[in-house]
């Protein structure tokens, strides 16, 4: 019988494999310009910006309303989160009734929240209102302390807390670091810093003495209504002319 012999079946020739097309890259967007990285504001820069604050406003005063250093104390402790607005008209029927701390103690905690339920976190608020109101009665003869490490013992209170109690209830000269000086600070180059401690030291570091007092009052002024965090207002801004901001409109 004949031996039957198979061809191997012939290969398939090898398709070439298609090279991959490039991915396009973006371009990087160009970096934009670091604070740190400004021309240093000079003494005389800085006297001129606070001067200007104070021919425009002499006298600024703190938004929140308060008849005494302790309902100030309750009022910033409320403010956390909060508007001034908010805070003084939960506050002006509060402080006709306790506006000691052994009047806030003596109205209690569930009646308390009654009074600031319209403000935000106000159910913690109410607790920290009245273990201060005790603490203050039990520690310290119902005053308000006047150091900032005591005030910050206070439950409910903090830095920002004790630098406004310290600047408007007992004149000293600290600077209390909220959102919009916190801006102003890093939007103008007078004080950069990437947290509110930072941008606090740096502050009081750059401004002059004579203008301590109410300087903390001239920048959140301006920052809530000139150095807007959206859309700053730089063509009504008093000091356009010397703040670094490399985004400003004029």
């Amino acid at each position: 019988m004949a031996k039957i012999t198979r061809k191997p079946a012939p290969r398939e020739a090898a398709v070439p494999k298609k090279k991959a097309k490039p991915v396009a890259t973006k371009p990087k967007a160009p970096a934009k310009k670091s604070l740190k990285a400004m021309k240093p504001w000079t003494p005389a820069e800085i006297h001129e910006v606070f001067s200007r604050f104070r021919k425009a406003n002499p006298a600024p005063k703190g938004e929140l309303e308060h008849v005494n250093p302790f309902t100030l104390l309750v009022a910033v402790v409320l403010s956390a989160q909060a508007t001034d607005a908010g805070v003084n008209k939960a506050t002006r029927a509060l402080f006709e009734v306790a506006d000691t701390p052994q009047k806030m103690l003596d109205l209690g905690e569930e009646r308390l929240r009654e009074y600031i339920k319209t403000i935000g976190l106000y159910r913690t608020k109410a607790k920290n209102v009245i273990a201060l109101s005790a603490k203050l009665l039990s520690e310290f003869g119902g005053q308000v302390p006047r150091t900032r490490a005591e005030i910050e013992s206070l439950p409910g209170a903090g830095r920002k807390t004790a630098n406004v109690v310290l600047n408007m209830a007992f004149g000293e000269h600290t600077m209390a670091v909220d959102t919009h000086v916190f801006r102003v600070g890093n939007r103008t180059g007078l004080a950069p810093g990437k947290t509110p401690l930072e941008v606090e030291l740096g502050l009081e570091k750059v401004i002059p003495a004579e203008f301590m007092l109410r300087a903390h009052h001239w920048l959140i002024l301006h920052g809530r209504y000139t150095c807007l965090a959206r859309k700053p207002r730089c063509e009504v801004c008093l000091i356009n002319d010397l703040c670094r901001w490399p985004e400003k409109t004029v």
